[in-house]
């Protein structure tokens, strides 16, 4: 039986990385305000904010987070937080007993390694409990302002969709993004599509005819 291998793109580098450029421009004009959809006021918000989104919506993890907050407000609070209770609090973002182990653990960390601050650097905050190279992206790009390719699902689904990326790890999309785009727009890039992905661009009928980059989409009206 012969077996019909997917088809590797034969769009050279430049004319991809031409074609992400015309994204990014598109982008721009249909997301100026593109920005992380967690609330928080401080770099410890954003980051437990991140850690409950896992596998939960952002709507739903802002309705938890202003109680979790006013009773947590500091690293040491929440390091000394009673687990049992904690997980009733956070029950409603889901995976809550696993969540609230890494929260706990990663702000004992910060209490202990960082004087109870959240640290600014790629390496510093993959060590601590519950943190990926996407959440660290969430906060260094979105608190500190130090640019990042946030991989998610949408970012996974519209890249791949975009053909801008032949992989599905997400640390080898985020790098291949990364070649694409100009590093001062990592954090925007990542904000905008992100939101074209949460209304237009679909897991399951994407809205193509309605899509401002479809004529840049091998994958427009495809899918």
């Amino acid at each position: 039986m012969n077996k019909t291998k997917a088809k590797k793109s034969t769009e050279s580098a430049a004319a991809r990385k031409k074609r992400a450029l015309e994204i990014l421009s598109i982008l721009e004009t249909e997301y100026p305000n593109a920005r992380c959809h967690l609330n928080y006021t401080s770099a410890l918000e954003l980051l437990i904010g991140c850690i409950l989104s896992a596998q939960c919506t952002d709507k739903r993890v802002n309705e938890v987070t202003p109680g979790l907050f006013e009773k947590y407000p500091t690293a040491a609070d929440f390091a000394r937080a009673d687990r049992d209770e904690l997980e009733d609090e956070i029950h409603s973002c889901g995976f809550f007993r696993a969540k609230a182990k890494s929260i706990v653990n990663c702000a004992k960390a910060l209490v202990d390694e960082h004087g109870g601050n959240v640290p600014a650097t790629m390496e510093e905050l993959t060590k601590l409990a519950g943190v990926g190279r996407k959440t660290a992206n969430v906060v260094l790009g979105n608190f500190y302002k130090i640019p990042g390719i946030i991989v998610d699902t949408h970012i996974m689904r519209l890249s791949k969709r975009l053909k801008l990326t032949e992989h599905s790890d997400p640390e080898k999309i985020e790098f291949d993004l990364r070649a694409l785009i100009p590093e001062p727009k990592w954090t925007f890039f990542s904000n905008s599509l992100g939101d074209h992905g949460r209304t237009v661009c679909f897991a399951r009928k994407p809205r193509c005819g309605e899509c401002a980059i479809s004529h840049l989409c091998p994958s427009a009206g495809k899918v």
